[in-house]
């Protein structure tokens, strides 16, 4: 399996190179790689990870000066130093950084989350918050073959847009198989993802006080509705400081649901992988899964300190920060402008399954 130093451009070359063997050319068989020590590891990857984490800093110097989304930033800045990426010392920690911090990031997002929080909803918004997320995935999975795009950025979409935006995003795109489309699939998702949550935190507060929405309902069509943990709760303390503490809730619950979708992402795409090669086996948990139930449940146990939470919390922000610019650093404009509308117009069409959605139960229960 490859490590998280590996590129994508060095499994290629092995794969061909035993297409080579299979043609009768004689293939070079290399003694088997020496693992890597801690100290060596850290001397390989200390450039590219250091690149990475000084454009996640001024992404966040960015965002807090000029109130827009630090992600946004952060992918933008990264794909501006592409070059880095093409060769040379940063290599290694690009591709360090958009993996395995990547994965630290999403296993610390569980500090967010308690049962408590999840509970004290009742069960009308659980159940809305279910169906919402589960059905926004189908329509990206069904509609996205219709419009040229594969299945599984489908998937991508529809989770990005049903759970947590680009954080969703990175963490389902961690378990989809990897094709030569796939940097530049997850890359439009989150740019997509994040514009749309951006004009969601303007429009839909709006919206809420034309339909004369309550506090309460107010925070539910909010907390159920905007991609992004940060936009919602700019949206939901704009109305009310209730508004805002509902909204972030049940955000939060669609946070939640993170895990068990990302693992049964990872279950069905690991056995059809299987099943082609003839062997369907369902795969152990990936371990930044594991480390997100963890966290939410010592956090629920009340086991965390105050200090503890907030600060994995926001090492959290800044591992995912870092990866996006990482995986920015991965990906040139070029390819992402090649890509059309017709996905642009998918997650367009998944934002207004999942807003129409929410604003129907909500008035219904009024």
């Amino acid at each position: 399996m490859a490590s998280d130093l590996d590129t994508d451009t060095a499994q290629a070359h092995a794969m061909f190179r035993s297409f080579d063997g299979m043609e009768g050319v004689p293939e070079f068989v290399a003694a088997p790689p020496r693992r890597r020590t801690l100290i060596e590891t850290g001397q390989a990857v200390y450039p590219g990870v250091l690149v990475a984490l000084t454009i996640a800093l001024a992404a966040t110097w960015l965002s807090t000066h000029y109130t827009a989304p630090v992600m946004l930033f952060g992918l933008l800045l990264g794909m501006a130093f592409h070059f880095l990426h093409e060769e040379g010392r940063c290599v290694a920690g690009i591709e360090f950084s958009s993996k395995a911090v990547l994965r630290l990031g999403v296993a610390l997002l569980g500090a967010r989350v308690t049962a408590e929080q999840i509970m004290s909803l009742g069960p009308a918004p659980i159940l809305m918050v279910i169906v919402a997320v589960i059905s926004t995935i189908t329509i990206g999975l069904v509609v996205a073959p219709r419009l040229g795009r594969s299945k599984a950025f489908g998937v991508l979409s529809g989770g990005a847009v049903g759970i947590c935006g680009a954080s969703a995003a990175l963490a389902i795109a961690s378990v989809l198989p990897r094709s030569k489309d796939s940097e530049r699939d997850t890359i439009l998702t989150v740019v997509t993802v994040t514009a749309l949550s951006t004009v969601a935190m303007i429009v839909y507060p709006l919206l809420a006080l034309r339909l004369g929405l309550n506090h309460v309902q107010a925070g539910v069509f909010l907390g159920g509705t905007i991609h992004d943990v940060a936009q919602v709760v700019g949206a939901g303390y704009s109305i009310s400081p209730q508004t805002g503490d509902i909204a972030t809730y049940v955000k939060l619950l669609r946070v939640a649901m993170l895990a068990p979708v990302v693992f049964a992402i990872s279950v069905v795409a690991t056995r059809a992988a299987g099943d082609a090669a003839g062997k369907g086996k369902i795969p152990a948990p990936p371990m930044f899964l594991l480390g997100f139930a963890a966290l939410v449940a010592i956090n629920s146990m009340g086991w965390l300190p105050k200090i503890a939470t907030e600060g994995a919390k926001n090492l959290s922000s800044w591992c995912l920060v870092t990866a996006i610019a990482a995986l920015g650093m991965k990906t040139s404009f070029r390819e992402v402008f090649a890509v059309g509308w017709r996905p642009i117009a998918l997650m367009v069409g998944e934002t207004l399954w999942i807003g129409g959605f929410v604003l129907a139960a909500v008035l219904l229960t009024r």
